[in-house]
């Protein structure tokens, strides 16, 4: 071995690497992180918006179907109620109960006072009757006007 060969027979010795340059700190490979970086933050910057819009418009398409189907049972029910009214019994049904007409061939019966006492439970000492509101009204006029 000559004076300045290594082991390997190449002149320099220690740990150079093949390609004969020696590292000091890898700035190259800082550079290209900074710049991989960079380009990392700009492609999430851009689609940060898009993203947030496509959010936005999946949660109003939800919010609109969600809608069709509340408006479609409504529709449902309205149709099952147009069925219902175009029944001619259902008609004279609500009719007797609501209106309380009849058909002339029936005969019918209308109860006044809902309990068949007629009224009499008021007049054998009921509850007290309420006097009208312009007598309270009057009343207190003249309790204020009198001294004490």
């Amino acid at each position: 071995m000559a004076k300045g060969e290594g082991r390997d027979g190449r002149k320099g010795g220690r740990g150079r690497a093949a390609g004969g340059g020696s590292r000091r700190g890898n700035p190259a490979l800082t550079s290209r992180a900074a710049i991989l970086a960079v380009v990392m933050c700009a492609i999430a910057l851009s689609l940060a918006y898009p993203v947030r819009e496509y959010v936005a418009q999946r949660k109003e398409i939800a919010d609109l179907q969600r809608k069709e189907s509340a408006a479609r049972r409504h529709v449902d029910e309205l149709a099952q109620r147009k069925q219902q009214l175009g029944d001619k019994s259902y008609i004279e049904r609500e009719a007797t109960r609501r209106l309380h007409l009849c058909r002339p061939d029936v005969k019918c019966y209308t109860v006044l006072g809902g309990d068949g006492d007629d009224g009499r439970q008021a007049r054998k000492g009921g509850p007290a009757r309420r006097p009208p509101w312009y007598e309270t009204l009057w009343r207190s006029v003249e309790a204020a006007d009198r001294p004490r």
